[in-house]
């Protein structure tokens, strides 16, 4: 009979050196509007799949596309913002 070895060890050994750092945490965390965002724009496209698109739909992907870029716009100003010496 041969034994199953598992290969936990060997998958986890670099567990610590793969964890985000928080610097990317914290680049992530700027970042969550714009994900969330696009999120809600997907699930608007999803929607709508397997169905002809009513005038409500319509409405909610633009809402959702607009949200998505005032993020990302927002998400840049931040960024603009921190940078030294100001936006060039």
């Amino acid at each position: 009979m041969e034994h199953i070895v598992t290969v936990q060890d060997a998958v986890t050994a670099f567990a610590d050196f793969m964890e985000p750092t928080n610097a990317e945490l914290d680049a992530i965390e700027r970042e969550m509007p714009v994900i969330l965002a696009d999120v809600e724009l997907l699930d608007a496209h999803i929607t709508m799949l397997d169905r002809t698109p009513t005038e409500l739909d319509v409405r909610r992907i633009r809402r959702a596309r607009r949200r998505a870029l005032a993020a990302r716009v927002a998400l840049l100003n931040r960024t603009a913002a921190s940078l030294p010496g100001g936006a060039a």
